[in-house]
């Protein structure tokens, strides 16, 4: 659930185009935002590189790009650093196969949030700089800096989690649920395990593992190729759902091992061994095995791996530090959370070729980095606001680069803090927008990226000091950008704040249309609300939609509740044991602001919300009747028993002991307390927050003869979106808002 945010659901998703739909378009003046236009090519927020990353000597800067006809494909590129000249590396039609992905590869891509792109995805730089690692429609490839392709693989079943090792020797990945390897140079792929079948996998993460807790892989190369720790898991344990993925040429039955809340997970285990594949030896995780594999690292000398174990209850967090010979581990440090509270995962952290530790810890309320050496710990940010990321470290300077929210609670930035030298923080980039930044190995440059409510997305390489050295992708909306013609109607996006129940400050963001004195206008209150995931009103690029929904006499507004990420743990953990409250009274306290507005019409605010969002829907529609004009419903979870156990346990407890507080959040049992206009959409192919979810909610309203509206999308997952889809999606949203809200005399 962590990535399905609004930002998504509304950059990517949305009957056969009706009549009146088709009439609406048609009467477009030339000009307008149209949703044809908002989800075609190219995109209107400019070509956005994605990937981008530097080569071993910096000379290179490569990047994916969408094609300009086909925003979904994506191609290899580079850049020379030095003279800005681009071309093309790898073309995607040109050397793929075009054959289909196997579905443990679909199913990656689903967790990883990219199931609706082509082409290439991901690409890996060997150490020397002079070839680089490409995965095309299953197999894998080796590109020369000339544009020479060499084919690796060529099987039926397809590679997973490619990687050129440390020093560059070999190519690893997983075939047929076993790790192989390869010599770079040329040679035949040897299995390095051959028990993996069935239900046990090695080399993979499991499913929680890439949908949860930010990790996508389960195999890690020592830094001097000596030796390779890997993850085992058997599904044996878990739980089948039986899952049924229909489409629109048909029906396909899929028994899925889905952990559900309060049921088993899969049993975990590490292993070491040689890179060979002899000499395995099991890493010592502890006596219980109902735990979470959290992270796994190399410390820069190669003598030792640092695992981190987390407890199922999510409230503990044990640094082990592993001998590869013998798999023996000690415990280094333990974080602890607060009674009424979780630890969550990070990768903000960097073990130091000093033997220390940089990492990020909320003990103290906030996200800030320490560093752990000899047993003690020193703290280098200190305050009432998050550090985000750390995003490199100078060693020989002793300077951390990280991003954060010290200046505004809206505008991430990249800053730097030396050690000896706690708390003095110096920011890099400049006020008035969100950034996001990455760094090369040697901490020598940054590649940043940056936008505001008037700038799409565009990203800078700059030097240590912050200054911009050059444009990687300017993206100024001048002559030629596909969003000049849309400029013109353009409206400034306002930030406020407000006041919740127990007084907390929450954020919020508007878009207007231009107001007329007098006129009261209907809002499209967007929501997501959920826990552990980024906010969502910052000062960034919100895209072409919300100008659109404003365009069609929309105000668009939305507010971060307390329960969501970025704010510190107490706002957080404002939530813990208590889905579908405070989340649904903040929002509630959005709706009365608006309804204070004299440009508001306080009877026609209609809300919407995918995911976490949908569920919100639900929640508020049946805790607030008559607040809300309408809502819609995307993707909802219903019932948190049937969501997947990090996640789900996190917030809630273990069902088996935490009943009362599953009862409590459902949506399922409060459905007929619905008296307010309700569209319900999910994909029929969704196997994140399973169909199960709406159907069950649907069969409940049915019941008790509650009205509601319903669309499905087969072959459709929980992202539902594409080629027409998206704007099949959006006519139907605004077709119902329209007919419910915008346009019902009863509502005016």
């Amino acid at each position: 659930m962590r990535k399905w945010v609004l930002a998504l659901a509304l950059a990517s998703v949305g009957a056969s185009l009706g009549t009146a739909a088709m009439a609406a378009e048609q009467a477009e003046k030339p000009g307008d935002l149209t949703l044809a236009r908002v989800f075609g090519s190219p995109d209107l927020s400019g070509s956005q590189p994605r990937g981008l990353r530097l080569s071993p000597d910096g000379t290179l800067l490569t990047s994916l790009r969408p094609r300009a006809d086909e925003k979904e494909r994506l191609d290899l590129w580079a850049r020379d650093t030095r003279t800005g000249e681009e071309r093309m590396l790898v073309d995607s039609k040109k050397v793929g196969s075009g054959a289909e992905l196997s579905e443990a590869e679909k199913m990656q891509r689903e967790r990883a949030r990219i199931g609706g792109s082509k082409g290439i995805v991901a690409y890996d730089w060997a150490p020397d700089g002079k070839s680089i690692l490409v995965p095309l429609d299953g197999d894998l490839y080796l590109a020369s800096l000339d544009g020479h392709v060499r084919r690796l693989t060529n099987t039926p079943g397809g590679e997973l989690n490619p990687i050129v090792s440390p020093k560059g020797g070999f190519v690893s990945f997983v075939r047929d649920q076993n790790l192989w390897s390869m010599p770079l140079n040329g040679g035949e792929a040897r299995a390095l395990t051959k028990d993996g079948g069935g239900t046990v996998h090695f080399g993979e993460a499991e499913f929680v593992a890439q949908e949860e807790m930010h990790r996508f892989t389960g195999y890690w190369w020592s830094p001097d190729e000596r030796y390779i720790a890997v993850e085992r898991f058997d599904d044996a344990p878990v739980k089948v759902a039986v899952r049924a993925a229909i489409g629109a040429a048909g029906t396909k039955i899929y028994e899925q091992r889905y952990p559900a809340a309060g049921t088993p997970n899969a049993l975990v285990d590490l292993y070491v061994m040689k890179a060979d594949g002899s000499g395995r030896v099991k890493v010592d995780l502890g006596s219980n095995p109902d735990i979470y594999l959290a992270r796994v690292d190399w410390t820069p000398d190669g003598l030792a791996m640092l695992v981190q174990r987390e407890s199922r209850d999510q409230k503990r967090l044990d640094m082990l530090r592993v001998d590869p010979v013998t798999g023996k581990s000690t415990v280094l440090f333990t974080e602890r959370s607060g009674d009424r509270s979780w630890l969550n995962l990070s990768d903000a952290y960097r073990p130091m070729k000093d033997g220390s530790l940089i990492w990020r810890s909320e003990r103290d309320g906030y996200g800030h980095l320490y560093r752990f050496a000899d047993g003690q710990w020193t703290q280098l940010t200190k305050g009432p606001w998050v550090v985000t990321n750390l995003v490199g470290v100078d060693e020989a300077k002793g300077r951390l680069y990280f991003t954060g929210l010290k200046d505004d609670v809206l505008e991430q930035h990249l800053y730097a803090v030396d050690i000896a030298h706690p708390n003095v923080i110096t920011r890099l980039t400049e006020r008035g927008y969100t950034n996001s930044a990455s760094m090369d190995s040697s901490a020598s440059r940054f590649i940043v990226s940056r936008s505001s409510p008037s700038q799409p997305t565009e990203v800078y390489l700059a030097d240590t000091s912050g200054k911009r050295l050059s444009w990687i992708n300017e993206n100024a909306i001048v002559a030629g950008h596909p969003y000049v013609p849309y400029l013109a109607s353009h409206r400034e996006t306002k930030f406020g704040t407000i006041k919740a129940d127990d007084g907390t400050t929450l954020y919020w963001e508007m878009i207007t249309p231009k107001l007329v004195p007098g006129k009261r206008y209907p809002v499209f209150f967007q929501h997501y609300g959920g826990p552990g995931t980024g906010q969502q009103v910052t000062r960034g690029w919100q895209g072409a939609l919300p100008q659109y929904l404003v365009d069609q006499g929309w105000i668009f507004f939305q507010i971060d509740n307390r329960g969501s990420y970025n704010r510190g743990k107490a706002f957080e953990d404002a939530i813990y044991h208590a889905m579908g409250t405070v989340e649904v009274a903040d929002q509630l306290a959005g709706a009365k602001y608006l309804k204070s507005l004299d440009f508001v019409d306080s009877a026609r605010i209609a809300t919407y919300g995918w995911s976490y969002g949908g569920y919100m829907s639900l929640k508020m529609l049946e805790k607030t009747p008559g607040v809300y004009a309408a809502a819609v419903s995307g993707a909802p979870v219903t019932d948190w028993q049937l969501y997947d156990t990090h996640y789900t346990e996190r917030y809630l407890g273990d069902p088996r002991t935490d009943s009362q507080s599953y009862a409590t959040s459902q949506a399922i049992t409060d459905a007929a307390k619905i008296h307010d206009p309700l569209l319900l959409i999910h994909g029929m192919a969704d196997d994140n927050v399973f169909l199960d979810n709406s159907t069950a909610f649907a069969a409940q309203m049915q019941k008790t003869d509650t009205p509601f509206e319903m669309m499905l999308y087969p072959g459709q997952t929980h992202r539902v979106g594409g080629p027409g889809i998206s704007e099949h999606l959006w006519h139907t949203i605004l077709n119902f808002l329209d007919r419910t809200v915008k346009d019902n005399p009863a509502k005016k």
